[in-house]
């Protein structure tokens, strides 16, 4: 794409972000919080796009700039820095429509949202469950670098320690749009503590993140829903074993159950369960998204099946390997520890690269 079909494109993008803007300003709008969430959303996904687009007009006019000094100017040492400058503007636009190229992608819609993420025990008996305990201390470790909130609404702690089951909420800036990357399988290879003859055994752990669903994303009918409530289990103090704070949600129509007992508050529980509910609700449609990407290009982002075997922990060898882009690093410890980043950052690399090859910008 040239200069001018950028442009073309940038101005008509500068055109909806103005409007959206004044939008935002009108009482009227403001009154409806359905949409006016929707257009503030709308007006922070455009901002760094026309940020980097007034970015990259002030360099064209600097290019303008010094092609004209080069073609009127006298003085040589003038001329000679205006050809140094020159050099240096054209090296940055190309970098900056390389940014501009990325930003104008369609992104995913629900890369801002927060995430539910589910971590299950597969494979392995008490070894798996003890892998998807270090699975959520590895996430709890990332969520802390990134200043995410991190709460947990169901677990089921595994007999020899780590869980059988663990679901927990995610909020903060962008999380769905990183933390989808982890959805699949997880496969660890390493003695277990179990072991008694030093024997390498092979376990695994499922990951599923789901993005958290507003309000208005789905209506769910209060006749479809079947509350039950009972008494907490697992360690929490006295009151939150013997009082019936925890809510169990059956939604009818699907069939689907959600569980929440980690507060002692009934309706904090039943707050938590409904999110999660309508979150899950909500993905069977967002499913069918995925899966048409998927059918269109190849993704870096888990289609659901949760047979797919997205990455390997090997104790005895230090190594990380990733197999959706065939990655072995050899800092398994700072991994566990939460050190995700650069691993995200080269899945996201080769997610964007895809999305790259069939778009037409």
């Amino acid at each position: 794409m040239d200069n001018n079909s950028i442009l073309e494109k940038l101005e008509g993008i500068r055109l909806r972000f103005e409007e959206v803007e004044q939008l935002l300003a009108d009482p009227a709008v403001a009154n409806d919080m359905q949409r006016y969430i929707k257009l503030n959303k709308e007006y922070r996904d455009l901002e760094p796009l026309i940020n980097t687009y007034r970015e990259y007009k002030n360099v064209l006019s600097n290019i303008d700039s010094a092609k004209a000094i080069l073609h009127s100017e006298k003085d040589e040492e003038m001329r000679e820095m205006a050809r140094m400058e020159l050099e240096d503007l054209q090296k940055n636009i190309v970098s900056m429509e390389e940014k501009i190229r990325l930003l104008l992608l369609p992104e995913d819609p629900e890369d801002g949202k927060n995430a539910i993420v589910e971590i299950r025990a597969g494979t392995g008996g008490d070894e798996a469950s003890i892998f998807a305990g270090d699975l959520f201390r590895m996430y709890s470790k990332f969520c802390e670098t990134k200043k995410w909130k991190l709460e947990v609404t169901n677990h089921n702690e595994g007999t020899a320690g780590g869980y059988k089951e663990i679901v927990f909420n995610v909020s903060g800036q962008g999380v769905y749009g990183i933390m989808k990357y982890e959805s699949g399988v997880h496969r660890v290879q390493r003695v277990p503590q179990t072991e008694t003859q030093g024997r390498v055994h092979t376990s695994a752990a499922t990951v599923a993140v789901l993005p958290e669903a507003e309000e208005f994303d789905i209506e769910i009918r209060s006749d479809d829903i079947r509350k039950d409530t009972f008494c907490s289990s697992g360690p929490g103090g006295q009151s939150v074993n013997t009082t019936y704070s925890a809510v169990r949600l059956t939604h009818i129509p699907s069939g689907m159950v959600v569980t929440c007992q980690d507060q002692k508050s009934q309706l904090k529980n039943l707050d938590k369960a409904m999110t999660e509910l309508r979150s899950r609700l909500y993905n069977l449609e967002y499913q069918k998204y995925i899966d048409e990407i998927s059918s269109k290009r190849k993704t870096m982002v888990s289609t659901g099946d949760r047979s797919a075997k997205i990455r390997t922990y090997n104790y005895q060898q230090g190594r990380v390997t990733d197999h959706r882009i065939n990655l072995t690093l050899y800092n398994l410890s700072a991994v566990l520890d939460g050190d995700l980043e650069g691993l995200i950052e080269k899945l996201q690399m080769a997610e964007n690269a895809e999305r790259m090859k069939v778009s037409s910008i």
